[in-house]
């Protein structure tokens, strides 16, 4: 081996990351598998030819060059899925280590295919794809992409790469959290948060009533972990291991008390991804360099490819890292924003403040031609609140698109016109968007009139609880829309 390529293994080289750099590679495999799941069940009644939100309407008005997608070009529910079944695949092959088993630049080109495939997705997917996690699994992927395979070294500035990218994560959610409401500076944010959250789960009604001097010890612990902790990951092991910890163990409090689709599983990957191999071994008790205890083979070899690939990569996310890094210092910082459409360096964050009070739209029909107080049904929703007597359920890492653009409607935004067609899909007794429901009340049947009525809830207390069997306590606030016909919806 020259001299020259010694030396440059000597600091390109990440030695204990082999780990890591699984993790990164099979963990991004499942969320991607997931993605393209949930599109395949919910993007044609959401985004089709057919949908809320049809996609040729938004690329007829956006450029590619604001919003590259593949679907600029054509859209098509066939193509559409046959995008979401490469994915699929593709993602699962990941998962499996097939392409991480050939040259390094398998894996690379299998990710750079999954990344473009689910961007093009994103980028057309408006409001029922605007949200932080998103950016964050096309990022991830991107990032991931230029690991490479078993056959050469993982680099050291991709390691350096993925840290920044979690301590954009982490420092980002925790300076809006500062920055924002005073229920979080106070310590008073988690005295409602698990109630008002988007998409409580089977066991928020039992977080929210843990004692306050709790919720207290939680919100000082999210201080602690988000604006503390990442600093962490600069310094010299094993500190970004145990900074890695403890991101994986605070992600996975709120991975039991609540529905954030894979935002948490995504930063749980890339807390994971912190720990050494060395860690790893300590922590698990083996012996050599990986989880399993397997000894060290021989040393992948150096691909001067590979190096060029990687070294340009990092250089033109660094370059794109400064507007991301002046957000973060900004007392005007955005939350969960692109500054290019490619989203390859995103700013992060997550409630910057929290909801005091819970408000649901619910969605009722009727077949009766003339009805009256009693013969109003309601549909029932997958993951949002509905039935008093339902239990929250967990749904998360899988992502209900439909459920949670409903959170916003109480709250004056995520648009109107979305809704609007959703009650005409309804009356139309439109099979798709059915589906996308827990329970259709008339069993496919079209209804005469729907409406929509605002409702306050809030968990039943323990005795409330121990005498009905509630899980929530509502009350009707307001009509949202008064009872509408086919015939005048489609006036």
């Amino acid at each position: 081996m020259p001299a020259w390529t010694t030396w440059l293994e000597s600091w390109w080289a990440a030695g204990d990351y082999d780990v890591a750099r699984q993790v990164l590679q099979r963990g991004v495999g499942v969320l991607l598998c997931l993605a393209f799941l949930q599109a395949l069940g919910q993007f044609r009644p959401l985004l089709g030819d057919h949908g809320l939100t049809p996609v040729r309407t938004f690329t007829a008005q956006v450029r590619f060059r604001d919003a590259p997608s593949l679907f600029q070009w054509r859209y098509s529910d066939r193509l559409l899925a046959t995008v979401a079944w490469t994915g699929v695949v593709g993602a699962a092959s990941l998962v499996a280590g097939l392409p991480q088993a050939g040259p390094w630049w398998v894996p690379t080109l299998v990710l750079l295919v999954l990344w473009w495939f689910y961007l093009s997705i994103v980028n057309v997917g408006q409001r029922f794809y605007g949200f932080g996690w998103e950016m964050l699994l096309c990022e991830m992927t991107f990032l991931v992409a230029w690991f490479g395979s078993e056959a050469v070294p993982v680099p050291f500035l991709l390691v350096l790469a993925a840290r920044w990218l979690l301590f954009r994560v982490e420092l980002g959610a925790g300076l809006i959290k500062w920055r924002g409401g005073r229920e979080w500076r106070d310590l008073t944010a988690l005295d409602f948060h698990h109630e008002t959250q988007p998409m409580p789960g089977p066991l928020s009604w039992h977080a929210h009533h843990l004692p306050r001097w709790w919720h207290r010890v939680e919100v000082v612990g999210t201080h602690v972990s988000q604006l503390g902790v990442p600093w962490l990951l600069w310094l010299p092991q094993p500190l970004p291991s145990i900074a890695g910890v403890v991101v994986v163990l605070t992600q996975g409090w709120l991975v039991v008390t609540g529905n954030f689709a894979w935002l948490n599983w995504a930063t749980i990957v890339l807390g994971a991804a912190m720990i050494s191999d060395g860690a790893w071994s300590t922590m698990l008790g083996a012996v050599g360099p990986g989880p399993d205890g397997a000894q060290a083979g021989p040393s992948p070899d150096l691909s001067v490819a590979h190096v060029v690939a990687v070294a340009a990569v990092v250089t033109v996310l660094a370059v794109l890292s400064v507007r991301p890094a002046r957000n973060l210092a900004s007392r005007h910082q955005s939350m969960n924003a692109s500054f290019e459409p490619w989203r390859l360096v995103n700013a992060y964050g997550a409630f910057g403040s929290v909801t005091r009070r819970r408000e649901e739209v619910v969605v009722e029909g009727t077949l009766a031609p003339h009805p009256g107080p009693g013969d109003w049904q309601a549909y029932e929703f997958r993951g949002k609140p509905g039935d008093v007597r339902r239990r929250p359920p967990q749904v998360a890492p899988y992502h209900l698109r439909l459920d949670w653009l409903l959170w916003f409607v109480p709250l004056g935004s995520g648009g109107t016109l979305w809704f609007e067609r959703l009650l005409l899909r309804l009356l139309e007794a439109d099979r798709a968007t059915l589906r996308l429901l827990r329970h259709d009340p008339f069993g496919g049947e079209r209804p005469r009139w729907v409406r929509a009525r605002l409702y306050r809830y809030r968990f039943s207390t323990p005795e409330e609880r121990r005498r009905t069997g509630d899980w929530w306590v509502r009350r009707e606030v307001a009509v949202v829309v008064d009872p509408v016909s086919l015939s005048m919806v489609r006036r």
